[in-house]
């Protein structure tokens, strides 16, 4: 597998040693990944350009070597992946992306208010990436009302796999390992299931 070159954007207030980003990035670097794995700037406090800066700066890395290019976003990474994206030149442009667990404006949180709107549409992502699909529940609190389904995946026309009570798909859910986010990054499934194991297990 050292022709994958993956990717991983955190969220808001970054993604902790137990989180399935960092157990991600483990278990691909250890199949020979080339793995970024960047700690955005201001995490607490985030900035729409200079995250936005980094992510370029991360994707031109990404583009210097041969093989397979994914990215793996959580939360607000996700939100970051779809402002940035129609900015995203053919020579960055990515394979695969899954965008997990995005937030919604509805959710008031003042310190990711700078990032609404996206001004992202389907064009964009079509061009930023070869496929994009978006992985999320229907009782994320960071995403109330509607949902992510139905406020991203619907207008973006973004391949949905819903996993009911799946909250945030962070720590406080169960997610730690996911070994199903990891046959995906491996390019061994397409889609992610409804774990079949206890969440927390």
């Amino acid at each position: 597998m050292s022709g994958l070159r993956a990717l991983i954007l955190h969220g808001w207030q970054g993604s902790g040693p137990d989180h399935w980003q960092s157990w991600l990035a483990g278990r691909l670097a250890n199949a020979g990944a080339h793995v970024q794995f960047p700690q955005l700037p201001d995490c607490d406090v985030p900035c729409p350009d200079r995250w936005g800066g980094a992510l370029h700066r991360e994707l031109r890395a990404l583009a210097r070597g041969e093989g397979e290019r994914i990215v793996i976003a959580h939360s607000l990474g996700c939100v970051l992946w779809l402002r940035e994206a129609a900015a995203i030149g053919p020579q960055q442009r990515v394979d695969r992306v899954v965008l997990v667990a995005p937030p919604c404006p509805g959710a008031k949180v003042a310190e990711l208010a700078q990032f609404y709107p996206t001004g992202a549409d389907k064009a964009a992502i079509d061009a930023a990436a070869g496929h994009t699909r978006l992985v999320c529940s229907d009782d994320d609190a960071y995403c109330p009302g509607r949902g992510a389904a139905e406020h991203w995946g619907k207008p973006l026309e973004l391949v949905v796999d819903l996993l009911p009570g799946a909250g945030h798909l962070n720590v406080e859910a169960g997610y730690g390992p996911w070994p199903a986010m990891e046959a995906w990054a491996l390019g061994e499934t397409d889609a992610l299931t409804p774990r079949e194991d206890p969440v927390g297990a």
